[in-house]
């Protein structure tokens, strides 16, 4: 490309000042969105996408906005849409966001200065060697930053005003959604595909410059509820049954060199206990169950289960209640339908002048609900990186490229077609 998009319009700016807006989603939340000050980041992204120009920008009820900027080809295009979520991680504070910009970096391990005990150091982020002379940018070390997903966000931003004031650029009709609470699970759970019209999405969510993630975790909960034994402990002895130890038993007979987050990488799969709650009578314990195939998923599930019934033959008054609730599926198994899909994302990356690669996600996006739902969507890099901490960074050069990215995926989607 002649021109840098993302300096051109200002997707630094842009990234800037949506960081500044809490938008914390809430995973105990039975409303929709789960917090209402989603909609704050979401109606400034209406107005801003008004001033661009796209006049359909607007919106809903649910927290979602829907933009369309117009084909201007005269071609038969598939309708493609970009899409990133507003929402930022509730396992870190949101409120107060302090973006800083580490101008030219030169390499050095950066202290945040709101807390001297948050560094971000060389040795533990091995993606930033690549990052040296660029601006790097960082909150002040007590929350996160939310470039996942505000930097998707912006360069969304970015390429749709680059798009409108370029109209010698041919492309097909391109939609835009913004979506909330992705990061509680339920990013699509309002999403409204007959009115977004698109043939095919790309979430603008990954992290390393390059990377393109075709396959993702497939998901499983857990929730397995204990009914104990209760009676006075002064005249326990032979009746009394303990929900609290028997839920201890259970965690404590789950392997301890495998099979969890903290023992496992690449293409092993998991399970994780998340919550324990509840007394002596009663207690509910919560699992995620993660694999890439779902026959894996049903495998861990089975052992947890044999685990949970062998602890139950020690109390023989007992009863669990064992619940697989299923959460999501490898988009994999759609998008190798679609290969022109991951093909063209190639593409585009390779017409920025980055060598691509592609990966797998140890977790999933918005794209893999969307895929099943009948939306095929891939995910792009957005640059963010240690992303749910107060360690999270983003490069604005790797933002830039991401919003060159999508312009390139326009061209290539208008001049095959």
């Amino acid at each position: 490309m002649t021109a840098n998009i993302g300096s051109s319009f200002h997707v630094k700016d842009r990234f800037l000042r949506y960081v500044q807006i809490d938008t914390q989603s809430d995973p105990n939340s039975e409303t929709n969105p789960s917090t209402e000050k989603q909609k704050d980041l979401s109606r400034l992204l209406v107005e801003e996408l008004k001033a661009i120009g796209i006049a359909d920008a607007h919106l809903d009820e649910w927290g979602y906005v829907y933009a369309t900027i117009p084909a201007n080809s005269a071609k038969q295009v598939p309708v493609i849409c970009f899409c990133s979520h507003v929402d930022t991680s509730p396992d870190c504070s949101g409120f107060g966001v302090k973006p800083l910009v580490h101008e030219k970096w030169d390499g050095r391990d950066i202290a945040l200065p709101d807390d001297s005990s948050q560094v971000i150091r060389v040795s533990e982020h091995p993606d930033l060697q690549h990052q040296i002379g660029n601006d790097i940018i960082t909150a002040s070390g007590t929350t996160l930053l939310g470039a996942d997903n505000k930097a998707g966000v912006a360069e969304i931003m970015a390429a749709a005003e680059y798009l409108v004031q370029h109209p010698e650029i041919k492309h097909g009709a391109i939609k835009i959604l913004f979506t909330p609470d992705e990061e509680v699970g339920r990013g699509t759970e309002k999403v409204d595909l007959q009115k977004l019209g698109a043939d095919f999405a790309y979430t603008m969510d990954g992290e390393t410059l390059g990377t393109l993630e075709d396959e993702t975790f497939s998901a499983d909960a857990v929730s397995i509820t204990i009914n104990g034994v209760s009676t006075h402990p002064g005249f326990a002895k032979g009746k009394l049954e303990n929900a609290l130890k028997i839920a201890a038993d259970i965690l404590a007979a789950l392997p301890k060199d495998s099979l969890s987050p903290e023992t496992t990488d690449g293409y092993q799969g998991f399970i994780h206990p998340t919550q324990v709650s509840g007394i002596q009578e009663e207690v509910k314990l919560d699992f995620i169950i993660r694999d890439f195939k779902v026959e894996g998923l049903h495998e861990k599930e089975a052992f947890l289960k044999n685990i949970v019934n062998e602890v139950l033959k020690s109390y023989p008054n007992s009863s669990v209640e064992f619940r697989v609730i299923e959460q999501y599926r490898n988009m994999k198994e759609v998008l190798v339908n679609y290969p022109t899909v991951v093909g063209y994302a190639l593409e585009a990356i390779r017409r920025a002048g980055i060598k691509p690669e592609l990966r797998s996600i140890r977790g999933g996006t918005d794209g893999s609900r969307l895929s099943f739902m009948g939306l095929p969507c891939p995910n792009i890099f957005a640059g963010e990186h240690a992303f749910h901490s107060k360690l999270e960074w983003v490069s604005v050069q790797d933002m830039e490229k991401a919003a060159e990215v999508i312009i390139n995926l326009v061209k290539i989607w208008e001049q095959n077609s």
